[in-house]
């Protein structure tokens, strides 16, 4: 008989995350991307605007380094750069919530009380005595855990859970939907102030679909009507699901699981992708026109995204891969991490991102260069580091062929280094940290297509974080994320070229 899952109170995790915070030196977390307080960290949540401040939740579990019973994690900031750790929002304390509490979003109420939506794991009555939590959140349709979909309400800091939860079950779903894989609601406002939640099915041919629920008053919850099902190209089950109009055009992020490999758009296992087209706000008809990659690296995953208080669409995202998560630094009371907030826009038939314009204010050295002659490999006095905003132009030198292969060594020393390989010829880049120091065999290697590249022309923004890199190819057609595990006193930079190139760089420290 498995072990029974014991409660986890909210008081018992406020406390074991303050012990834990004063014992995590500032010198040991990145300067700009969000850590847990202590612990363990996946999906973000209720990513919102509510009381002149950022609100971050996030998958949390404070009593260790490695996935177990979730929690909702939370921080602020008011420029989605700098955090504020808030205590702990939610423990799974309530019996429609047992099993954990999982991911959800977050809306204003009209009385200016902020609400709170979230999947619980909540004992099966057929079997209430079973305990099984992770089969439950991998997805297992065996598991004697089913979803539930919860409220809590509060002022920005504290949260009470509703008393009415939970206030949408699986039992009014298709027939052909399991209640097992039912989960990660987001909530928009329609323009009447009426509410639509999307959420996260799973159906018995083993493939997801999104569903539209709606409200008067976000409280009292009627199921209206699928939204989008899997036909199997995107993977299996789909989880965290977002609707966004922007920049004339409707957008559904989702995250598949499993997907299957599909050259050069898509890689195999957890991923994100977006698919854009139109949607009916009357007749809940989402038509979907085309379809792309988030993220072509190897760390991301779970999206959301939320409208600043200046109109922009800014997306963030779990920044580790499910297949990995064993991969870590020794001996860090902290694990796993947030990706840089991106601003998303839409034009030349592709969705764009940008790290947020914000991230400026906090330069503090800078280094330019221009037109610097490249062949072989080389340094530049001044452009290095590991908590770095660095823009490079590449280009073949005047009156010579293309050159074979550009590349660009970051978080180097004379043993480790993490690499951005162009390759004009083939209209590659890759990011390859096979020489990091890894000790597990786990992806290293990935890389996106980027054809109009081929003449050897290339804008690369490098931002480092000391554990993580983040790759924006001509002005963030395309993304590549990684997490490094490098020493930080691997902090060398160096260019190489297979040919002749030329190439421009700025290089801006990050202040701590």
């Amino acid at each position: 008989m498995e072990k029974e899952v014991r409660i986890k109170t909210l008081e018992a995790a406020r406390l074991v995350e303050e012990e834990g915070m004063a014992l995590i030196p500032a010198q040991d977390r990145p300067v700009f991307h969000l850590t847990p307080p202590t612990g363990w960290m996946n999906d973000p949540n209720g990513f919102s605007f509510y009381g002149g401040e950022y609100h971050l939740f996030f998958q949390y579990n404070p009593y260790g380094t490695s996935w177990d019973t979730m929690h909702w994690g939370h921080a602020v900031s008011r420029d989605l750069l700098r955090w504020e750790y808030r205590p702990a929002a939610l423990a799974p304390d309530r019996e429609y919530d047992r099993g954990g509490c999982f991911s959800g979003c977050a809306v204003t109420l009209p009385d200016g009380r902020q609400l709170l939506m979230y999947t619980g794991l909540m004992p099966d009555d057929r079997e209430p005595g079973s305990q099984n939590v992770a089969d439950c959140a991998a997805g297992t349709s065996q598991s004697p855990y089913h979803q539930v979909q919860n409220l809590a309400v509060g002022d920005g800091r504290d949260y009470v859970k509703y008393d009415g939860n939970p206030v949408i079950r699986s039992d009014k779903l298709p027939e052909e939907c399991n209640p097992y894989d039912f989960r990660d609601p987001k909530i928009l406002v329609r323009r009447d102030g009426t509410y639509l939640a999307l959420l996260a099915g799973l159906c018995r041919d083993g493939l997801g679909e999104i569903f539209l629920y709606t409200s008067r008053d976000g409280f009292r919850w009627d199921y209206w009507k699928p939204l989008l099902k899997n036909s199997g190209r995107f993977g299996k089950m789909w989880e965290c699901p977002d609707l966004f109009e922007l920049d004339g055009k409707w957008f559904l992020m989702v995250s598949p699981m499993e997907l299957r490999e599909e050259e050069p758009e898509y890689h195999s296992g957890h991923g994100n992708i977006v698919l854009g087209g139109s949607f009916d706000e009357e007749s809940g008809v989402f038509t979907p026109d085309y379809d792309q990659s988030l993220d072509y690296g190897i760390d991301f995953y779970a999206a959301q995204t939320l409208q600043t208080e200046d109109g922009r669409r800014v997306m963030i995202g779990w920044m580790q891969n499910w297949a990995a998560i064993e991969m870590r630094r020794d001996n860090a009371r902290w694990n796993c991490q947030m990706s840089m907030p991106r601003e998303l826009s839409f034009h030349d038939g592709r969705l764009y991102q940008v790290p947020i314009r914000e991230i400026a204010q906090y330069y503090d050295s800078e280094v330019f260069y221009k037109k610097v002659p490249v062949s072989g490999q080389m340094s530049l006095y001044g452009v290095d580091g590991r908590t770095i905003d660095m823009e490079v132009r590449v280009q073949p030198a005047p009156g010579e062929p293309v050159f074979g292969k550009f590349s660009i060594w970051f978080a180097m020393d004379e043993d480790n280094h993490t690499a951005l390989e162009f390759f004009p010829a083939e209209g590659r880049v890759f990011l390859d940290r096979s020489f990091s120091g890894a000790r597990q065999a786990v992806i290293h290697r990935r890389g996106c297509q980027v054809p109009e590249s081929r003449n050897g022309e290339l804008t690369i923004r490098i931002l480092l974080d000391r554990f993580s890199a983040e790759i924006f190819l001509n002005d963030g057609r395309y993304v590549l994320t990684a997490i490094l595990y490098t020493d930080l006193s691997a902090d060398r930079i160096s260019f190489c070229t297979d040919g002749q190139a030329v190439i421009d760089v700025a290089r801006h420290g990050i202040r701590k």
